[in-house]
């Protein structure tokens, strides 16, 4: 097993954390919070007092962090003045493109391999260890990055170069907050027709408008398999999340001139649904909005 670094202890990096201790890693765990440092000895990391201290003798070094310029800031700052120029460079962050691909550029320059891989699955994947990375950078970073990536998820797909594996989670999210929107009015108007939820659901989850959003994450309680919605949209993927995932879309498709009209619209009623101080609601909760137009 591997000594690693990892930055940024969450509420996906924590689990994340946990499940590369648990695989037997040698988890040198920095955050600076320090309850979340707390947590993290006792899934079995060792608390460092400094990035720098988490990066000594470090085989691999993962980053968790809430946005581009926290994740600049730290390679910027303290792994490429400190980091062993042997370690693979994971960056699991979700944040720009253009962030991204400046900092394997960066990276490269110092003579590091890196990767960027966002995750799929959200705070119950990062617990269980059933993550989805999507992973850009070259095919030897990739093969690299692989096998901790694999201790913390279920499947690990390179995408490309540099910057696709962001590129793979903004596009998927995005169609992600869309079909979540489409599964929420088709249930409310089903519903308000006369139909029962559950029987709409048994239809539509084996017809031509079955989705991810209608078959496993149904947006109402008690309707298909357990989802957020059975804990008053507790847990899951928070709304804010969904937000930050479709401003980084919209960013990116200004920057390149794509036209995603029903991203647009998409990321209009979920920055009214956080207006709303529905922030922490998973974002199928946005049905309740939805529910009263």
């Amino acid at each position: 097993m591997a000594r690693v670094a990892f930055i940024g202890l969450g509420n996906m990096g924590g689990g994340m954390a946990a499940n590369l201790a648990k695989k037997g890693h040698d988890v040198r765990a920095f955050d600076l919070s320090a309850d979340a440092l707390a947590r993290a000895k006792d899934a079995g990391c060792l608390p460092a007092a400094t990035v720098e201290d988490a990066l000594d003798g470090a085989e691999a070094i993962i980053t968790m962090l809430p946005a581009g310029k926290h994740v600049e800031g730290v390679y910027t700052d303290a792994i490429f003045a400190a980091a062993p120029q042997s370690a693979i460079l994971i960056d699991c962050s979700t944040i720009d493109v253009a962030t991204a691909k400046r900092v394997a550029e960066a990276a490269s320059a110092k003579g590091y391999t890196s990767v960027d891989a966002p995750v799929s699955g959200g705070i119950a994947a990062a617990n269980a260890g059933t993550l989805t990375f999507m992973v850009g950078g070259s095919a030897e970073a990739f093969d690299r990055a692989q096998p901790f990536l694999a201790d913390m998820g279920k499947a690990v797909i390179h995408a490309g170069a540099s910057g696709t594996g962001q590129v793979a989670k903004i596009a998927n999210n995005m169609l992600l907050g869309i079909t979540m929107i489409g599964t929420c009015e088709a249930f409310l108007l089903a519903q308000k027709l006369g139909l029962d939820a559950q029987k709409f659901f048994d239809i539509a989850s084996v017809s031509s408008g079955q989705s991810w959003s209608m078959t496993s994450y149904a947006p109402l309680p008690g309707v298909g398999p357990k989802t957020p919605a059975d804990n008053e949209y507790q847990g899951g993927f928070a709304t804010a999340l969904m937000l930050k995932d479709l401003r980084l879309a919209m960013e990116a498709a200004g920057t390149a001139h794509a036209d995603t009209p029903m991203g647009a619209k998409a990321a209009e009623l979920y920055e009214k649904f956080y207006a709303e101080g529905q922030g922490g609601l998973d974002f199928s909760a946005i049905i309740r909005m939805l529910d009263q137009g």
